[in-house]
């Protein structure tokens, strides 16, 4: 069964133990993972991001290249500052006063220094989203728990609450522009190779996401309270197998066009040795 069946994101009693009350927040936190912004900023981004794992500098500039070969710059930043913009633009249009903050994981804005400048501006109770749609240790607990040791380690555990968005890969604004994407890349694909004088050439669909360690996604969606199985091995790859589905069967059903697809990974988890996930 998906993920997106309405059976399955209907009430039941899953979400039902995990639903939060209802309760006024006075702010918004935008929590990410960060990245460097210059070459001087490369290889401290990455020791923050393996910390603890010893890896040596000589590794860690061996991997550099990703963001060296574009200045040293992430383009995730970036991107976060047009989404607290839009997310702020989006809650003025209606009506909601509520400040956008942002903090990252890894790099500047640190998410403890945010925390503190949220209880310094008078704010108590806080709605954090991630900018990870889908169910794994990096993208959602890690998240609770980088939180959690913000708030202690800044005396601000009991003063400041901090409550977590769900994963939202099968929230309509996050598939619907995958939808209208797939739909667009596919109706140009088809007019090239039209154009091109062979108009029936085979295409294939990828969608691309990030790998993570096997254990890692094996772990994902399950806890010893709740030990769900999933067809597809996790909720990780599971969730992302769905979102697929039911973009290539809007596409279908609202442009009459399909194509076979796959889900894809962008980059190795593990020692090398380790097989791909």
């Amino acid at each position: 069964m998906s993920p997106l069946d309405p059976q399955v994101t209907a009430d039941n009693p899953v979400t039902e133990a995990g639903r939060l009350a209802a309760k006024e927040y006075d702010a918004v936190l935008l929590a990410s993972f960060g990245g460097p912004e210059g070459q001087e900023d490369v290889i401290p981004f990455l020791r923050n991001v393996t910390r603890g794992r010893g890896i040596p500098d000589e590794r860690l500039e061996e991997v550099s290249h990703h963001y060296r070969a574009n200045g040293g710059i992430s383009p995730i930043n970036q991107q976060n500052r047009n989404l607290k913009a839009a997310m702020e633009a989006e809650l003025a249009n209606r009506g909601i006063g509520l400040p956008v903050f942002w903090g990252n994981r890894n790099w500047d804005p640190y998410i403890p220094q945010t925390l503190q400048d949220i209880y310094d501006a008078g704010h108590r109770k806080v709605l954090m989203v991630t900018t990870s749609a889908y169910s794994c240790y990096s993208s959602c607990r890690q998240y609770r728990e980088d939180i959690g040791l913000a708030l202690t380690e800044s005396g601000l555990d009991g003063k400041l609450e901090v409550d977590k968005v769900r994963q939202y890969f099968d929230h309509p604004g996050f598939v619907e522009p995958f939808i209208e994407g797939t739909a667009a890349g596919l109706a140009d694909v088809r007019a090239q190779l039209a154009a091109a004088g062979t108009p029936d050439a085979p295409v294939h669909i990828l969608f691309a996401t990030h790998s993570i360690p096997t254990r890692d996604a094996e772990a994902a969606g399950r806890s010893e309270a709740e030990p769900r199985q999933f067809e597809q091995d996790s909720a990780y790859v599971a969730q992302h197998l769905a979102t697929g589905t039911e973009v290539i069967r809007r596409v279908e059903a609202e442009t009459g066009d399909t194509a076979p697809w796959s889900l894809v990974y962008q980059s190795r988890s593990g020692a090398p040795h380790v097989p791909w996930l």
